[in-house]
């Protein structure tokens, strides 16, 4: 891959990547329900997951991996293609319960490889295209997505950090 636009975002990708598997090592159940407000460790990083599954299948015009590698039933929520945490109230974040944390782990590998296959292909001028969100009903441009997923990543992967610390 060149020095383009998508060898930089897959960069940035795989630094969220590397940021949550570095911080979440080791982690106990406990630790992974820990939280101060409402979000746990372990909510922030099936939230990130779940925000990279939605954005990058919604890319594509692929299936969630949610939805198709039966994650939802090893999460035991609901195969919701809107159930990402975007939107979720303090009291819906509070009530999440951490899976066992190789399936945190694996889910977020699964979705990053999401970010590897789509910018190996992706068109120079893919940027501008725009992209009808079916789970949100909205319309963005490939650029908005993505730069919005990776803010989001990273606020949380510090957040994730954060708590570890503590």
């Amino acid at each position: 891959m060149d020095a383009g636009w998508q060898g930089l975002t897959l960069g940035l990708f795989r630094r969220v990547r590397d940021d949550v598997r570095t911080s979440i090592d080791g982690a106990t159940a406990e630790e992974l329900d820990r939280r101060l407000g409402s979000n746990s460790v372990g909510w922030l990083v099936w939230h990130i997951s779940r925000g990279q599954d939605r954005n990058l299948s919604e890319l594509t015009g692929s299936t969630q991996l949610w939805l198709a590698d039966d994650w939802a039933n090893r999460f035991d929520r609901p195969a919701d293609p809107t159930d990402t945490g975007f939107g979720h109230s303090a009291e819906q974040a509070a009530a999440f319960r951490s899976p066992e944390l190789e399936f945190l782990l694996a889910y977020h590998a699964a979705t990053h490889g999401l970010a590897e296959t789509y910018l190996a292909s992706a068109a120079d001028d893919d940027l501008g295209r725009l992209v009808v969100s079916p789970t949100l009903g909205n319309t963005h441009t490939v650029e908005e997505r993505l730069a919005g997923q990776l803010h989001d990543s990273f606020a949380h992967a510090g957040q994730i950090g954060l708590l570890r610390g503590l």
